[in-house]
């Protein structure tokens, strides 16, 4: 994957940034967090967390591959009916979860 350039991480909405614009990111980014005034976005309380979903609108780059399966195993995906192959990424994705969480 091509790593952004400077120039591309300074625009907004496909506009290129003002000088003062550049300016006071300059400037917020060289303050320490207990300096930035946040009182016009106080911190929730923890039970506005309580219904949160995580990786809701999280949507990962696919990419194409060929793989030799077993016949019974492409069967047993189909047989639970259209989407075989988003089952199959989830039960290998969710194997892969449980490892990481292991390591």
């Amino acid at each position: 994957m091509r790593k952004a350039s400077r120039k591309t991480k300074l625009k907004r909405a496909g506009k290129a940034l003002t000088p003062k614009q550049k300016k006071e990111l300059k400037e917020l980014a060289a303050m320490s967090d207990d300096e930035i005034d946040t009182s016009d976005i106080p911190e929730l309380p923890p039970g506005a967390w309580k219904d949160a979903v995580r990786g809701r609108f999280y949507r990962p780059l696919k990419q194409a591959v060929s793989m030799r399966l077993d016949a019974d195993v492409i069967a047993w995906l189909k047989k639970q009916g259209k989407g075989y192959q988003t089952r199959a990424n989830s039960i290998l994705r969710q194997r892969m979860l449980d490892e990481l969480r292991r390591a």
